[in-house]
């Protein structure tokens, strides 16, 4: 761990972790985080060592100049960032990284044992990935989480899921190991509109932390910029006649599936009614 300041002194602080890469469709989950590293103020106080973890043949370094006009190398690494959120009542630890290209458990137990210096009391781990979703509905963000007490929240779920796994997969996985809680949020980006960053994928993540936490985040022009994507993808689809065809076709199977007679909670809830209205009725007279 490269430390580039004083480890800060945190009060009951959350991680919120994002990696760009394979988890990162649409770069709505790290999006998502920078804007939270901004409007939050946070501070960068350690990395890890790309020489570690990266080959730069896959991520490869930049150059550029700087303030002095120096020309500066900046290598690909995963930053630790500290952020102080009086409305949370609690810090938080920002991850923002870049999905490594080796050494994944060396990678998650470094981060883990910083977690652990730092004192931190759960995890969040945010992804994206591209989905048979139309644009022109709000994005689904679904939350899994192996944590009982976490799952008695609104809208987290036990994961079925089997198969490749990326790199979030790995930290929830090791931070439940290490018997700390973990949730992870994942955002569902239209397919046929994931070739350039989806802010209206984005907005939805960060609308979920903010239910997650308890907190509201300055969404600054987040949501203008949502509005605009979705329009630039309107006229995409009406300038195709296929892509028109199919976003209906999946518009047509979202709304079936939200009709509330499509809804278990929602039969079980009119079965109520009948019983309520059932003993409200006076009893018949023979």
């Amino acid at each position: 761990m490269i430390e580039l300041t004083q480890w800060p002194s945190l009060t009951d602080p959350v991680m919120i972790a994002a990696f760009e890469g394979w988890n990162d469709a649409g770069e709505a989950a790290t999006s998502a985080l920078e804007h939270l590293a901004r409007v939050w103020d946070a501070e960068p106080f350690a990395a890890l060592d790309p020489e570690d973890y990266y080959d730069f043949q896959v991520n490869r370094p930049t150059v550029a100049r700087d303030a002095d006009g120096e020309r500066r190398i900046t290598w690909p690494t995963t930053r630790l960032l500290a952020a102080h959120v009086p409305a949370l009542g609690r810090d938080v630890v920002l991850v923002d990284g870049i999905e490594p290209s080796m050494r994944w458990r060396s990678y998650v137990i470094e981060l883990l044992e910083a977690a652990d210096r730092l004192g931190v009391t759960a995890v969040v781990t945010v992804g994206a990935l591209l989905a048979d979703v139309p644009h022109t509905r709000p994005i689904p963000v679904n939350g899994t989480s192996d944590d009982d007490e976490l799952l008695r929240q609104a809208g987290i779920e036990r994961s079925t899921y089997e198969g490749p796994t990326g790199i979030v997969g790995v930290l929830s996985d090791a931070a439940t190991q290490a018997d700390l809680p973990s949730v992870s949020l994942w955002a569902a980006v239209p397919h046929y509109a994931g070739g350039g960053p989806s802010p209206k994928a984005s907005l939805a993540l960060l609308r979920r932390i903010e239910e997650l936490l308890d907190v509201t985040v300055d969404l600054e022009d987040l949501p203008d910029q949502a509005h605009a994507w979705e329009h630039g993808v309107d006229e995409l689809a009406e300038g195709d006649s296929e892509v028109s065809e199919y976003v209906r076709a999946l518009e047509e199977a979202k709304d079936t599936s939200e009709l509330p007679e499509a809804s278990g909670e929602a039969i079980a809830l009119e079965f109520e009614r009948y019983l309520r209205r059932r003993d409200d009725d006076p009893p018949r007279r023979g």
